[in-house]
């Protein structure tokens, strides 16, 4: 095994990113030692939990995975290694780790990170990516069994999924889970939670009439369902983020087409 992934939430403008990949390559210089992202909101599971998901399954069997989204480092949370048939994943305890057990569908096993002797010492109280989570994905990359890295756990208990929930009248109200580079904002709501038929969504106040096929399909606001089938807000040629002044955790309402409601801007 020897490419490491690194997501963080540390951005761009420090050496902490640098200082984990320098360890990584210090302990096995082979590695092939690939950024996922690291412009993470500070301190967003949920976000960090989705852009892992959605990028590493395509990376070959047997990579490491490192996720570093820590705002419980120094407390009693505990640093997990996830083992699922196509991979490693190193971080903390605390829901990142959520939407890559989902899609194992079961298969996974999940170890606490207990045996010092693959960590750095001493141990930063504030930095467990550069002295646990960096050196634990170093010595995994170089073939070191998960159980000499910690004993077997329960699943992670972190926060839960972020999932839609559905009214009695059949509306889905999900929430933005990602703004991406474009400015698109990308919900929990999957292709298949969508109700049969024509439907309306609806953004801060904006309806959209029904789902397009394409970025270019409407003029203005529209939705659309992006590569990993989750249900995106844009603008043509545009940030609909910018646009609604929306953000992450902002609410999305979906329901079936109501015939007096017409599309959007």
């Amino acid at each position: 095994m020897t490419v490491v992934t690194l997501t963080t939430d540390f951005g761009l403008g420090d050496a902490y990113v640098a200082a984990m990949k320098g360890v990584i390559l210090s302990i096995n210089p082979k590695a092939t030692v690939v950024d996922v992202c690291h412009t993470i909101s500070p301190q967003n599971i949920t976000q960090a939990a989705y852009i892992l998901s959605t990028a590493t399954s395509y990376f070959p069997d047997g990579s490491v995975h490192v996720a570093v989204v820590d705002p419980g480092v120094g407390t009693k949370r505990r640093p997990v290694l996830l083992v699922t048939p196509k991979a490693c994943f190193v971080g903390p305890d605390n829901g990142v780790f959520n939407y890559v057990t989902a899609q194992s569908h079961g298969q996974s096993q999940a170890f606490e990170i207990t045996n010092p002797a693959y960590w750095l010492s001493p141990i930063s109280a504030t930095f467990h990516g550069r002295d646990i989570f960096a050196p634990v994905a170093a010595h995994l990359s170089l073939g070191v069994p998960p159980h000499e890295i910690g004993i077997p756990t329960s699943s992670s208990k972190g926060s839960r999924l972020s999932r839609p929930k559905t009214a009695d009248d059949g509306t889905l109200t999900g929430r933005v889970i990602h703004v991406d580079h474009f400015g698109n904002l990308i919900t929990d709501i999957m292709k298949a939670d969508m109700p049969k038929g024509r439907v309306f969504i609806e953004v801060f106040g904006h309806i959209i009439d029904d789902v397009s096929t394409s970025y270019e399909d409407e003029e203005g606001l529209l939705a659309l369902f992006g590569s990993d089938a989750r249900l995106e807000v844009s603008v043509t040629k545009g940030s609909a983020a910018s646009y609604l002044g929306a953000k992450i955790g902002d609410e999305v309402k979906v329901g079936p087409s109501r015939t007096s409601l017409r599309g959007g801007m």
